[in-house]
């Protein structure tokens, strides 16, 4: 379909599906490194959507442990056979280039090109994806089906490419709230054509930040779109005084297979982010699932470092490394599911809804249950039988409400979804009859 601002407003599902999946189409054919043209390509891109503030960090510029490296360009790479064939072609693939490759040019026997050579032997018809980026090398990518055709040369081997001081790039939108207080959404954008790993974080926080006004946040929100490792580490150094500020946060990625829905907590295990999204996802389907941190993934290990030990969880569907596609060129636009992405925007906005509601209310009329119907909060007719589902959450509010019952766990013990129990509090306290807690 084609695309334009208004579809990505979508509240029909599967609309809101087909343009996720269409931006996804535009951003797949770039070449994105943790540096580069294909970032800064990307980004504008996201920025014909949604205000992208961009950071450009010179090379050479220390970030705790790390040190930004220099900036890569590619605009060419392919091994020819002694006729011109291109038999490795990276205009035919951004995965058929190792990331990060040096410049190189030579003439070259299969037994010489072999050790530059990267194929899934377990995974024959796939291309792999991998990587160099802080050890200076280069080589290609390949099917293993490939390999076993190509012969024993010579080959013409071009790698035209450039490493040189330049700079990294991080973009930013920071959508202000009532509040200073922030929830933190981050997605990586340093892969090339990977559609679930990479691309599927990146459009549904693009449409996160487009729809966040209808969100009515008190919180303010922000959102990355960064590198890697390399760029979670670099903003928090630049930002590391900010980070008092954030109240909870997620890390979006493989958010548009077809399988359940997996939230990673974060690395205490217990802030507002974990009891949102587990409220979450048991609302939403029995199948999503709950894992607990571990110091490997994605930036969620930076944000839980333990110098910082920030409420930010993962939210994915299946797991890296549990689909057999992951980090192959099977991770394609096929294996996207346009109704998976649209699911995945709702639950982030449910999640980051939750984390913005949660409060601590006190009863004002503690003794007994206040008299609802005269405040217009419940049914005229009496006798029915049966709690009706939104004078249900008033009571539930309303009991539990004694300074020490949050809304998360109102909803957890009642088994309400954190809306209901959000609206009921919202309207017990226009009514007079809850205050914040102290």
């Amino acid at each position: 379909m084609s695309l334009d601002h208004a579809h990505l407003l979508e509240e029909d599902s599967a609309l809101l599906g087909q343009s996720l999946h269409a931006l996804a189409e535009r951003l797949y054919p770039i070449c994105r490194s943790i540096t580069g043209p294909g970032v800064r390509e990307t980004l504008k891109i996201l920025s014909e959507f949604v205000p992208v503030k961009l950071t450009e960090i010179p090379s050479g510029t220390d970030v705790f442990d790390w040190t930004i490296p220099n900036e890569w360009t590619i605009r060419d790479a392919y091994v020819a056979d002694h006729h011109g064939n291109r038999v490795i072609d990276f205009q035919a693939h951004t995965l058929h280039v190792l990331n990060y490759s040096a410049p190189v040019r030579a003439t070259l026997s299969l037994e010489e090109l072999r050790p530059h050579l990267h194929t899934l032997p377990d995974q024959p018809n796939l291309i792999p994806y991998r990587t160099s980026y802080y050890k200076e090398n280069w080589g290609f990518c390949l099917s293993q089906r490939q390999l076993e055709m190509l012969g024993d040369g010579p080959f013409e081997v071009c790698v035209d490419s450039t490493l040189a001081p330049g700079s990294l790039t991080l973009g930013e939108i920071l959508i202000p709230g009532k509040s200073e207080k922030e929830i933190l959404i981050s997605a990586h954008m340093c892969h090339p054509s990977l559609a679930n790993d990479n691309l599927s974080g990146l459009v549904i926080a693009t449409a996160l930040a487009m729809r966040a006004e209808a969100l009515n946040l008190t919180h303010s929100l922000r959102i990355l779109f960064i590198p890697g490792t390399i760029g979670s580490i670099a903003w928090l150094a630049l930002n590391e005084a900010a980070t008092a500020k954030i109240s909870g946060g997620l890390v979006l990625t493989g958010l548009g297979d077809s399988g359940p829905l997996t939230y990673k907590r974060s690395r205490n295990g217990e802030t507002v982010v974990d009891r949102a999204a587990e409220h979450v996802l048991a609302h939403i389907g029995e199948a999503n699932s709950v894992i607990d941190f571990s110091p490997w993934g994605y930036d969620e290990r930076q944000y839980g470092s333990p110098g910082f030990d920030l409420p930010v969880g993962r939210l994915s569907r299946t797991p890296h490394g549990e689909y057999p596609e992951y980090h192959t060129s099977g991770d394609n636009l096929e294996l996207l599911n346009a109704e998976a992405l649209a699911a995945s925007l709702q639950a982030v906005e449910a999640i980051v809804s939750a984390i913005d509601g949660e409060a601590v209310f006190q009863s004002t009329n503690p003794k007994g249950e206040p008299r609802l119907g005269k405040r217009g909060l419940y049914r005229q007719t009496a006798g029915q039988g049966g709690a009706v589902p939104d004078e249900i959450a008033f009571l539930w509010v309303l009991n539990q409400s004694d300074g020490t019952h949050s809304l998360l766990d109102i909803a957890k013990k009642s088994g309400l979804e954190f809306k209901k129990i959000r609206g009921a509090a919202a309207a017990l306290q226009d009514a007079g009859l809850l205050l914040p807690a102290a």
